[in-house]
């Protein structure tokens, strides 16, 4: 169908990337992973298999330096934000079903650990969208 695979992975590291890089092999496989929380080194594999990562309101909780250290190492190119509603609601908002426009919690996080403007990382991630699912873009 020539569309991007939408791949949400937990406790699957391993089987996740075999998986991708086998089908990646001998195709032209666009994927994104969905509300990615992976490690660092698994971050990198997929880097190198084209990945698109996607983060949820996860990457601004307190705990999740790990994560923040992971983001700040993929390419901006490669980034995406995604709300995940209804679940997954970004610090403020934590513990409340998440919507839409909670989703410049995230973006602001992005920001901080990119050491960019919030525009930027909307434009950022907005191209990177465009890229992923091959759209048509116009500006007004």
């Amino acid at each position: 169908m020539n569309i991007p695979l939408i791949v949400h992975s937990r406790n699957a590291e391993k089987d996740t990337y075999d998986i991708l890089k086998s089908e990646k092999k001998n195709s032209d496989l666009k994927f994104i992973i969905h509300c990615f929380t992976g490690s660092k080194e698994f971050a990198n594999k997929l880097i190198d298999i084209d990945s698109f990562f996607s983060f949820s309101g996860i990457i601004t909780f307190n705990k999740s330096d790990e994560l923040i250290k992971t983001a700040s190492s993929i390419p901006i190119e490669k980034i995406l934000v995604e709300t995940d509603s209804p679940y997954l609601s970004p610090a403020p908002n934590r513990g409340k079903s998440n919507e839409p426009s909670y989703i410049i919690h995230t973006v602001n996080k992005l920001a901080k650990i990119k050491n960019v403007t919030n525009d930027y990382i909307i434009k950022k991630t907005t191209d990177n969208f465009i890229n992923l699912f091959n759209l048509q873009y116009y500006e007004s």
